[in-house]
Order: structure tokens, then sequence, then C-alpha cells
């Protein structure tokens, strides 16, 4: 009787895995931010994948495109009553760091620097860079007003790019005031293109009474026009607002940060205020945008906490990591330092006795191992298997190596096929060589 075949599984549309060796460089670019954001006392927060849908119409609104048409939502028995509740796949991290810092009253001794790294989830068309599971790196700091904040979210975005070497990125700055300045501007934005109604696209007709400054942010070429001669919210400012916006400039200006005011740069959502910004690139195509922030004072309360200030950004990996690969920048892969060759299977206790030695002492090792026939192979396998891990050294564990208490150490990577002896007895002397020719460390 024929076996049935089995139907192979595969990951769903727009859910990638992310494989060795690539995986090394999303452990190369977590491993710069959790250092960088040490050094900037900013603490990590994790929250669930999982929030109630109520979290998100709220946080992000309910007539955006994200709750209306991207969010990963369904409804989930309450094992407690009995109800359907609605819950979502996270398509954002901010909503569910305020929640967290509200739900465990966060900010009772005070201000918090925070920041997240992990995976999102939006129901769009994927396309390079832009996945249905994605990922995104944030920084939030909760609990203080004032534009040195805001200042320091910026510098320590900068500070992010010269770390990994990322070029041809820059910064653009807007302030769109406080909610009464940008209610007066709203309703002159709404006269103004009422007034060219026949000139709106089929877009900024739809939202030109629930989200008329989002029609500022429109990437219709044939809109372009109309949108530079609308009203500028910078022109509605206060001079609170304004001093605010005009420290931060003052901040950045001391500290070499170069930037571009761009009026048509906007949130639709009432919970900003003051500060938005956002770093982009001309290097993904069409203008990118590679990391936002902005102010959101509002949205502590909004979600139902206190009242307190509170200011982000946040940046896709796979739109950073695109654009250092397309710039030809080569993030480290970490492989070995060192592949151990061993021809005698009755060696392997020794070898490993002294491989878990060296790797006590910091040494990156891979160890051959034996195939289904429970042989380890010729001598030429291995070192073939040796080459393609990547290490810069074989270690050659041969029966006349061990009768003498040592090891023989092969380069691999100049070309020049030299061998050295080292002592078994002298392993942190065999580590330190192994190591010098490491340029991942």
């Amino acid at each position: 009787m024929a076996q049935e075949k089995i139907e192979k599984i595969s990951a769903v549309k727009g859910m990638n895995d992310i494989l060795p060796p690539e995986s090394a460089r999303w452990e190369w670019l977590e491993g710069a931010v959790r250092e960088l954001m040490a050094r900037y006392a900013y603490r990590n927060i994790r929250t669930p994948m999982l929030e109630h849908t109520a979290l998100f119409v709220r946080g992000i609104g309910e007539v955006t495109d994200i709750v209306e048409k991207e969010m990963y939502s369904f409804q989930d028995r309450s094992d407690k009553h009995g109800d359907n509740d609605h819950l979502s796949l996270r398509p954002e991290g901010t909503a569910s760091v305020v929640r967290a810092v509200i739900e465990h009253n966060a900010l009772y001794d005070g201000g918090k620097r925070l920041y997240y790294m992990g995976p999102m989830f939006r129901r769009e068309r994927p396309q390079r860079g832009r996945y249905r599971q994605f990922h995104q790196i944030g920084a939030e700091v909760l609990g203080f007003p004032g534009p040195d904040v805001d200042a320091e979210l910026i510098l320590l975005a900068s500070a992010l790019w010269r770390a990994i070497g990322l070029i041809d990125v820059r910064l653009e700055l807007n302030s769109l005031g406080q909610r009464a300045e940008r209610a007066r501007y709203r309703a002159e934005l709404i006269a103004y293109f009422e007034h060219h109604a026949d000139s709106l696209d089929e877009d900024a007709r739809r939202r030109l009474h629930s989200n008329p400054l989002r029609i500022l942010d429109t990437k219709n070429p044939a809109m372009r026009e109309l949108v530079e001669s609308a009203p500028k919210l910078l022109d509605f400012l206060g001079p609170e607002s304004l001093a605010h916006f005009n420290s931060l400039r003052a901040i950045l200006d001391a500290n070499g940060i170069a930037y571009t005011i761009n009026p048509y740069l906007v949130r639709g959502l009432d919970y900003y205020n003051l500060t938005v910004f956002e770093f982009v690139t001309d290097r993904l195509g069409a203008q990118g945008t590679v990391c936002a922030g902005g102010r959101y004072d509002d949205l502590i309360a909004q979600i139902g906490g206190k009242s307190a200030p509170a200011v982000g950004w946040a940046l896709g990996m796979e739109r950073v990591l695109a654009l250092l690969e397309g710039q030809g920048s080569a993030p480290p892969t970490y492989a070995p330092h060192a592949y151990a060759v061993v021809p005698d299977i009755s060696a392997l206790p020794q070898v490993l006795h002294t491989l878990q030695q060296l790797r006590a002492a910091g040494v990156r090792v891979q160890m051959h191992a034996a195939g289904p026939d429970g042989l380890l192979g010729s001598f030429k396998s291995q070192f073939k298997k040796a080459d393609a891990s990547g290490a810069n050294y074989a270690l050659i564990f041969g029966a006349d190596e061990l009768a003498r208490g040592e090891v023989a150490v092969k380069v691999l990577r100049d070309g020049s096929g030299a061998q050295m002896v080292y002592a078994l007895a002298d392993l942190p002397a065999l580590a330190r060589h192994l190591q010098s020719q490491d340029h991942n460390d």
C-alpha cells in the first residue's frame, strides 16, 4: 500500500524565517542597540505580542488604516466570563509600552527611559523591507515634558547610525504645537482644501474631515503643488510651543546634528503634540523613513492613565539591515574561531574536554561531529567542512599530537597553510592566539 504523501507546510505569507548566517546580522544589530541604550541609561521593557484590540483602537485611532484594515484581530473566549474578547497581535510597540506603564504604575517614582525590540504584525501587501511580521526597535521616555529629552532621543538615534555605520540618513523636524493650536490650524487647512476640492485625490477627499493633516503627507506627485501652498502649522504656534521647538533646535545645533524643518511632517492623531521628527533616506528608491518619532503627551491619559508627558521613536530592523546591505556594509557573521578536526573517534572524550576549556576562555569553536554511520570521516572531508565553517583555524587532534600532549593549529584563511603546535597544558596561550585574529570582537 502506497504511503500517502504529506503536504509540506510553509511559513505564512509575509512572515519570514531568519536563518544563519543572516541571523548573525540581526544579533549584531541587537547587540549594538543594547550597548548604546545602556550608555544612555535606557532600560529594556518586554510586552506581550497579543493585546486587547481596544488598546490599539485608543492608541492608534479607529479611523486609521492600521486599525481598519491591517491588524490581525480575532475573538477569544474568556475563561473567566465566557464572553468573546477581541484580541489583536500588536501592530506597533508604543501603545503596549504605555499600557504596561499604566498597569504597573511605573511612573510613581518618576520618569522612565525605556526601550524594546521585537516582532510586530500588520496584514499588508508584503514587499522588500516591509513584511506582515516585521521587527521594531523603539525608545520611549515617559514622565519628562522638556525639549531636552526630545533632543536626547534624537542624539541617541544619531549615535546608533554612527555605531552601526549607517550613512546617507538625514533628519527632518517639525512641531505640531498643542491641541488648541492644532485645532485652529485644522480648521484653516480644511477650508483651504475645500476651496481646492477639485484638485484632491480620492484619498485626500476621504481624509478631508476625519484626518486632514495626513493630506500633507501625501505621496501623490499631482498634489504636491497644492500641499506646498497650504497653510503652515508653524505659523499657528503660540510662544510656549515655539520656545519648546527652538530649545530643541539649540541643543541639536550645539551637538552638530544637521536637520531640515519639514512643515509637511505631521501625525494624524490628536494625542501627538510639539516635536515630531523622522530620519529619512533616498537609498530605498523613493524617499523612505528609517526612524520616526515624536512627542505624545496626551496618549497616557487617552489609554486610561493619569496624564503624563511622553516622547519616543521606533525604527524597522528589516529596513536598517537592508540599508546596510545596500551600502556594502558587512556586519559580522560570528564564525567560529576554530574548527576541531578529530581523526580518531576514541579521542573524543579528551578532545571535548579540551574544547570545553577553550570555550570557557571565550573561544568560539566548532567540533566535527560523527555522521549517521557513527564515523568521523576522512581528514580531507573534515578539512573541507572546517573551511566551509568560516573558522580562521583548524585544531588537529591527531594521535601523534595527543600522545605528546599537544594540538596542531593550522591557518585556514591567509592562504599560507601555516601550522604550529600548542601544548594542551598551556590552553590560555592557545585561546589568546585563536582570538587574536577575530575582527568580530
